[in-house]
């Protein structure tokens, strides 16, 4: 039954030699479909609705009875209309052709120039956006494919991939202080109403909700007649419930309503209800044996389903998701719990009717399991005459029958209410099998004889062996590498940071070489300037980070690559192109780089300043790292460092 709340849909799967792996591209032609016929009914439904809205408001101005009349009827037509097309929205709703659990994007009109071309963006870097034409096709393709994600765990990889993606999105191009002109567009997953924002958010929020939506497609579709079937299933409604939860703790103020905190809240009830069913499942498999601490068993675990089901049923009643969820999901919900309450009866009277009476030595197994079987034990004699006596348990257990017989009769009227759950012939099969056997085990066990009234069974206590879990996303399962790491690293090239434009420096070594300190990789830091040095002389300053040698990009260089740049200077000496950044935010980036290289190796001490000028005082030419004229033509040149007066990671050139 299961299978009927979130449906298994055979949506064929191919591939070609253009597809992204874990992309099924003839998903996309179904939902377009779906799409359009959504978007023309709800126009007729507003159409209505205006209608309706200016009929109710003559019939209230008019005092004319036989205007009254006629705007009373034309009100009725609207009314009728207003019926029939909600209840054919519904239908689409519902239907089973496509992803019902799905949400889809549709791309903003030229999303690469929008988002990549604006101030805001590349020029952010002083970068030109042309020279990144690959790294935003590939995110583009990827983000397209994204859209129609196959149903298995590639096309879970591939969401996975697309949302890490927007992690290093977010961070190198949307600054927190400032809202960019990039619009995201999505479709409500059950109404199909568009939905938009400027926040990335937005998008991720969505992409997180179709990785929670494609966890319940792959859970329903397992084959639960087999145990590692059951397992796989549960597995994957557990990960659907922590997706869903990771949304709706993570995300707020979402525009529309299958990302509201209501409706996710359902959700994730719904998802532990389907764990919960189907670790009912697996207790059927598991126990071949038919004894009576077994059937106890199966009659709580069938009763644990009905309380979270019924859970289930109060949250899509509530005021701010009852008129949103599909009528047919709240309708099965409801058919479901009583189904479930109707079969831990039944197995309840299979336990004391079909079930040998306990020998000595079982007993006491049976007394203890049996008082906390029920929430209030029954009248009548005590535990062990009813245990012991075969006619005591058979009336208990055609008390039980009863009770299901009642509660299979309710699960079948309320599966009639609904248009969409009468076209399921699976489900009306499975409601009409039980209900019979429970009807032939009554007739079984009901003797002619039988003048007492069959009283009422408790109820029985919930129980299970294996409580679900609420397993959150994890995201670093799914390896990715930033489409913009050429920008440089994040810790320092991000949206938050500021900086002054790209200056270019030329530099000629003196005779006690360049002037400053560097310390630090990916970027090299100039951690220090000497006064009146060649570096002093050409603006560089503490703090600069240099991007470039002689036209060779250094952003992700290590600090022993870039002084080998450095020494292969000639006479003509080196071009350096280093950023300044700005602010208390740059301030934050350059100490907090700071810490990290203090951490490996150690800072200069508080008197650094100092001990450069002593440095630059003493006529030792071993006291700096320099290249001078004499070094250069020795075969053996050496450059040695005073590792006392500068840090592990800090050479002074």
């Amino acid at each position: 039954i299961s299978d009927a709340l979130i449906p298994d849909f055979p949506v064929p799967f191919y591939r070609d030699a253009l597809s992204q792996q874990g992309c099924d591209p003839f998903v996309q032609t179904q939902r377009s479909k779906l799409q359009h016929r959504r978007a023309r009914i709800n126009q007729q439904i507003n159409k209505e609705m205006r209608m309706r809205a200016g009929a109710e408001n003559l019939f209230r101005a008019t005092s004319n009875h036989k205007v009254k009349e006629t705007v009373a009827l034309e009100l009725s037509y609207v009314n009728s209309n207003l019926q029939l097309l909600k209840e054919e929205l519904e239908e689409l709703n519902s239907c089973m052709d496509v992803y019902q659990n799905d949400r889809y994007a549709e791309l903003p009109s030229r999303p690469g120039r929008l988002l990549w071309r604006g101030k805001s963006g590349f020029e952010h870097y002083g970068e030109d956006g042309i020279l990144f034409e690959k790294e935003i096709k590939e995110f583009m393709e990827l983000r397209q494919a994204m859209r129609t994600p196959s149903r298995n765990e590639a096309g879970l990889e591939l969401l996975m991939e697309y949302y890490n993606q927007l992690y290093f999105l977010d961070n190198r191009f949307f600054p927190p202080s400032k809202n960019l002109g990039v619009f995201f567009h999505w479709y409500d997953s059950l109404t199909g109403v568009p939905s938009h924002q400027r926040a990335l958010a937005f998008e991720k929020g969505s992409v997180l909700f179709n990785i929670g939506a494609l966890h319940t497609q792959i859970g329903a579709r397992q084959d639960r007649a087999s145990l590692p079937g059951v397992n796989r299933a549960i597995d994957a409604f557990q990960k659907a419930a922590g997706a869903f939860n990771y949304l709706k703790e993570n995300f707020s103020n979402a525009p529309s309503l299958d990302m509201s905190a209501s409706s996710l809240n359902m959700l994730v009830r719904l998802m532990i209800a389907q764990v919960q069913e189907c670790v009912f499942e697996k207790v059927t498999l598991l126990q071949a044996q038919s004894d009576f601490l077994t059937q106890l068993q199966l009659a709580q675990e069938a009763a644990r389903v009905e309380d979270v089901y019924s859970l289930v049923h109060q949250t899509m009643t509530q005021a701010h998701v009852k008129d949103y969820v599909p009528f047919s999901w709240t309708t099965m919900v409801h058919v479901k719990s009583e189904h479930f309450k109707a079969l831990s009866h039944y197995f309840a009277a299979i336990a004391l009717c079909d079930c040998p009476v306990a020998s000595d030595a079982e007993l006491p197994e049976h007394e203890k399991a049996f008082i906390q079987f029920h929430v209030t034990m029954p009248d009548g004699p005590s535990l062990r005459i009813l245990l012991q006596d075969p006619e005591e348990r058979r009336k208990l257990g055609k008390a039980h029958l009863k009770k299901a017989i009642m509660k299979h009769e309710e699960a079948m009227r309320i599966h009639s209410l609904c248009k969409i759950l009468r076209k399921m012939d699976i489900l009306q099969e499975v409601l009409s099998f039980a209900h019979k056997r429970s009807l032939s085990k009554y007739s079984e066990i009901d003797h002619e004889e039988d003048f007492f009234e069959t009283g009422d069974a408790p109820d029985i206590h919930p129980k299970t062996h294996q409580k679900p879990e609420i397993k959150s996303p994890n995201f670093s399962q799914v390896k990715v590498t930033d489409l913009f790491h050429r920008l440089g690293p994040l810790s320092v090239f991000s949206a938050k940071n500021k900086w002054y434009p790209v200056r270019r420096v030329h530099l000629v070594r003196g005779e006690n070489g360049f002037g400053f300190t560097l310390r630090g990789d990916s970027p090299v830091l100039i951690a220090g300037v000497i006064p009146g040095g060649c570096a002093a002389v050409t603006g560089l300053k503490e703090g600069d980070y240099i991007i470039s040698v002689n036209g060779k990009d250094c952003r992700w260089s290590k600090h022993a690559e870039v002084v080998q740049l450095l020494k292969s200077t000639g006479a003509e000496g080196v071009e350096i192109g280093v950023i300044t950044l700005q602010g208390s935010e740059g301030q934050k980036a350059v100490n907090k780089k700071a810490a990290v290289m203090s951490s490996g190796g150690g800072l200069l001490k508080n008197n650094k300043e100092n001990s450069r000028k002593s440095l630059m005082n003493s006529k030792s030419a071993s006291t700096l790292l320099v290249w001078n004229k004499k070094s250069k033509r020795s075969k053996n040149s050496t450059y040695s460092v005073p590792f006392t007066a500068v840090g592990d990671n800090e050479a002074m050139y």
